[in-house]
Order: C-alpha cells, then sequence, then structure tokens
C-alpha cells in the first residue's frame, strides 16, 4: 500500500521523467512552432502544435512519467488538454508580452521567451497531471489489493425482556 511518504519519496522521480518527456515534447514544440509561424499567424502554429504535442506528451506521462504502464483514457486526454489549455494561455501571453516590448524580436529571444513560459507553465502541468489526471489511475491499483479489515462476531446476548415484570423490575 502506498503511503505519503513514499509518494513524497516518488515525486522527485516522476518529476524528473516529466521534465524528460515534457520537456522534450516541449522543445521540439518550440521549433515546430517556429517553423510553422513562418506560414501561418504565430498564435495558430501554437494552438496546432499545443494539440499535438498534448497528445503525444500525455500517452508519454501515462506510460512512463506516472506509471500507469498502459495508453492514457479518453478521460486522461480530456483532463490533460484542460491543462494544456493553461499552459497555451500562458505562451501565448508571453509571447503578446514579448511583442509588445520588443518591435521585432528574433527567433532566439523568441525561444528564450516561449520556452520560460513552457517551463512555468509545466511546474503547474506537472501539479496538475499528477494530483488530477493520473491520480485515479493510482487509486484504482491499489484498489485492486485486498485490505484486510477486521471482522466483529456478534456477541451472544440475552433475549431482549418481553414481559411487564422483565420490563419494569419496579412494578
Amino acid at each position: 500500500m502506498e503511503t505519503a511518504r513514499s509518494r513524497q519519496r516518488a515525486t522527485p522521480g516522476a518529476f524528473a521523467r516529466f521534465v524528460l518527456c515534457g520537456g522534450g515534447v516541449g522543445l521540439a514544440s518550440s521549433f515546430a512552432v517556429t517553423a510553422l509561424a513562418a506560414w501561418m499567424p504565430w498564435i495558430a502554429a501554437n494552438a496546432l502544435v499545443t494539440v499535438v504535442s498534448t497528445l503525444v506528451a500525455t500517452e508519454l506521462h501515462a506510460r512512463f512519467t506516472f506509471g500507469a504502464g498502459s495508453r492514457a483514457t479518453v478521460r486522461q486526454h480530456a483532463q490533460s488538454a484542460g491543462s494544456a489549455a493553461a499552459a497555451y494561455a500562458v505562451t501565448c501571453a508571453a509571447m503578446l508580452v514579448l511583442a509588445e516590448l520588443v518591435a521585432a524580436p528574433g527567433a532566439p529571444l523568441q525561444q528564450v521567451v516561449y520556452l520560460s513560459a513552457s517551463a512555468v507553465a509545466g511546474v503547474g502541468r506537472f501539479a496538475v497531471l499528477r494530483l488530477v489526471v493520473f491520480a485515479r489511475t493510482r487509486s484504482r491499483a491499489s484498489a485492486a489489493v485486498p485490505v484486510t479489515r477486521p471482522l466483529y462476531a456478534a456477541a451472544a446476548r440475552p433475549p431482549a425482556p418481553t414481559g411487564p415484570e422483565e420490563l419494569c423490575r419496579a412494578a
């Protein structure tokens, strides 16, 4: 049975796997966004890349990061999409602020801002994925382990009083 202490010890390992899987997908996404932004508006490129990278990252997190060991369910994809939407908003806001502050930002500066915003959003995403999206997977797995609970046997009791003399001894 998993205890709070073992979950705390597992969190650094899960976070390291999250950084490797999610960070790898995020790094590839940043290059994909930059490449696509040459052909379409940046916001549309970011939306397209966010959808694809969320699908890929959720599968990786289900299989490796959080130990489900199998494909992500539709429910997990939907919940992960909610956290990805928040991350999308953070990266868009960061890029809009950059556009307001710098007239013509170069690709390296765009990459730094995008990856920094992604890192900030990633920490929040880790918490949501760990505590909400993949938490039920662990509880279902631990629920499959039989739990031994004490059974209380009924103690032998005398029969309930039925006669008037027994009900009211003072009578």
